[in-house]
């Protein structure tokens, strides 16, 4: 686990972390967005808190809008970025898990 996110967000604290497992709170600003990217062996699991998000991925779907009190689920291995929906504020837990921590870049273009 870093001390730090490789991008930028308004907000972010860990809330509870175990080895395998750990659930983060984020809160993005307008405009702001968690970069393409995947995780080697966790699943994403997001739970939106404030506001609408969206989670874009590849797969099945192309995206999720999340509001209030909605979760949606992203696999390990599968690209995804995080946004509020039209650019707007938004804060959601996340519960990443089980298996070890990475976050790998990549390019989707």
């Amino acid at each position: 686990m870093t001390d730090s996110v490789p991008y930028e967000v308004e907000h972010w604290e860990i809330v509870a972390q175990v080895p395998n497992l750990r659930v983060v709170v984020f809160t993005l600003a307008d405009g702001q967005f968690v970069p393409w990217h995947i995780h080697t062996e966790i699943t994403d699991t997001f739970f939106c808190l404030e506001g609408s998000m969206i989670v874009e991925h590849r797969g099945e779907r192309e995206s999720a809008e999340l509001a209030i009190g909605e979760s949606y689920v992203v696999p390990p291995g599968v690209p995804h970025r995080v946004s509020g929906k039209d650019g707007q504020r938004c804060r959601f837990a996340i519960v990443q898990g089980i298996g070890t921590y990475d976050f790998v870049p990549v390019d989707v273009d």
